[in-house]
């Protein structure tokens, strides 16, 4: 992801959540924040999802991850938690993290189909409607696929 891809991701953006992070949010986090990367699905020039992660030590804590409602269920969000899974391993993370709704099942069921489980539960975590998330972790080292990305 780009500046010049804000305006796109805020539209996804805007689509997917109730409370969406501003443009300087998302400047700031591409200018300033040296432990973030973001990537962007694009379809035909426009922007129809993107994803994020920060790499802090060890781990992998993915900080966004949504897909156009009309392009969902498509493997774009696999692809998209697959790309920052590779730059996270080759960054040297052994682990991945994230938190997602309790009543976001359908978020749930992707992060389970690529091997992450629920580890625990950060009460009223979403300042919206002070709902729960899930704390789900996936250790990498337990997949083939991600043990020789960071060598």
């Amino acid at each position: 992801m780009q500046v010049r891809d804000i305006p796109g991701v805020q539209i996804v953006e805007r689509q997917c959540f109730t409370i969406p992070w501003s443009r300087g949010i998302f400047h700031s986090e591409l200018t300033k924040n040296d432990n973030a990367f973001y990537v962007v699905a694009e379809l035909d020039g426009e922007i129809i999802g993107y994803a994020g992660v920060w790499i802090i030590l060890d781990e992998g804590h993915v900080t966004n991850i949504a897909v156009h409602p009309k392009y969902q269920r498509r493997g774009i969000g696999r692809q998209l938690m697959e790309a920052i899974t590779a730059f996270a391993a080759g960054r040297g993370a052994v682990r991945m993290t994230l938190e997602v709704r309790v009543s976001n099942f359908v978020a749930q069921d992707l992060y389970k189909k690529l091997g992450y489980e629920i580890c625990g539960v950060r009460k009223g975590y979403y300042q919206d409607t002070k709902e729960d998330a899930y704390i789900m972790w996936k250790d990498l080292r337990l997949d083939e696929k991600w043990i020789d990305a960071g060598n």
